[in-house]
């Protein structure tokens, strides 16, 4: 009888450690990890913000990881693309996503998301934070962000803004002002924050809501004027420019950041060691340097609070999409 068990008995085993083989990886593959290049996704065209930092950040992981990183774009849909690529790959910590805070804007009001904004990543860190500057041309009527406000209470609609296209940061950010201040813009999307920028000072829109990187030597130069920054404190080159917070909207607040993400269910070890790398490269001088540069404030996160920072601005995208009507087919 004993004879007649053993071979179901050695399938059984067989099956089991089949099983537990393919939920939970190799302990080699962890604890060799890289043994082989690594890919880093973004999903916006080559040059602009989200691609300097992605390779800035590679440039300098490579060199404590001991293997090739390869930056690639895959721009489109605010980063969406490239975010779905890497939601279907396997989570063995050799296709990774630089992401920017437009990634759950983007989720939130867009009704065809192929995967889930939160759940299908494990987030790995924040490098980078930095908040937008509302501003208008230096000649400009509007000397103060109540100022912009009043009238825009007076003339609903009438005001017009430019951003980065319908979905991008830029656009929810200035909707999330006049949700919370019962005010109501025009909005004028652009392919891309420059060519916003360049519609404020030709006099198409009234305003824009521009990243700390490219206008912050514009403001200095006297092209533009800064009415307010979106952050809950004021930005370090410009202690004299008070918040939203402070002038129309208490509380209110819009930071936007770029960090790094990977498939869902990384492997812990992978993880940890990914987290502690861009701890190591955010800290280099060199790094911190150029982040500073570009406008951020360069700040590493445990994957938690990545996590917990992705959730909260998700929900607030959410509800402004339901409050505002706002949605991107």
């Amino acid at each position: 009888m004993l004879a007649k068990l053993m071979p179901a008995v050695a399938v059984l085993g067989a099956a089991v450690l089949a099983a537990f083989s393919a939920t939970v990886p190799a302990h080699g593959q962890t604890q060799n990890y890289p043994n082989r290049v690594i890919h880093i996704l973004q999903g916006f065209p080559p040059g602009g913000n989200v691609d300097i930092i992605a390779r800035i950040l590679a440039h300098q992981m490579e060199q404590s990881l001991g293997q090739s990183i390869v930056v690639e774009a895959k721009p489109g849909l605010a980063g969406a693309l490239a975010a779905e690529a890497v939601a279907r790959s396997e989570p063995d910590g050799y296709t990774l996503l630089v992401v920017p805070s437009a990634h759950p804007a983007y989720g939130a009001l867009a009704k065809n998301v192929k995967y889930k904004v939160v759940d299908d990543f494990t987030w790995v860190s924040v490098a980078s934070f930095y908040p937008f500057m509302i501003c208008v041309k230096a000649d400009s009527r509007f000397k103060t962000l109540k100022q912009l406000i009043d009238e825009a209470r007076a003339k609903p609609g009438e005001l017009k803004y430019g951003s980065a296209g319908v979905g991008s940061i830029l656009h929810t950010t200035v909707e999330l002002l006049g949700n919370q201040t019962k005010t109501k813009f025009l909005h004028v999307p652009y392919r891309g924050e420059a060519p916003a920028i360049t519609g404020v000072l030709t006099g198409d829109v009234d305003f824009v809501a521009a990243t700390t990187g490219p206008i912050s030597a514009r403001i200095k130069s006297g092209e533009f004027r800064a009415l307010a920054v979106t952050g809950k404190t004021r930005w370090r080159d410009f202690p004299d420019v008070p918040t939203v917070s402070e002038t129309v909207s208490p509380g209110f607040e819009v930071i936007s950041w770029t960090g790094l993400a990977a498939p869902a269910n990384l492997p812990k070890p992978i993880l940890d060691r990914l987290n502690a790398e861009m701890r190591k490269a955010v800290a280099a001088p060199e790094v911190k340097s150029k982040l500073m540069s570009m406008g951020g404030d360069p700040r590493a996160t445990s994957p938690e609070e990545m996590k917990a920072l992705v959730a909260r601005q998700y929900e607030t995208w959410k509800k402004l999409a339901v409050e505002a009507n706002l949605s991107i087919n």
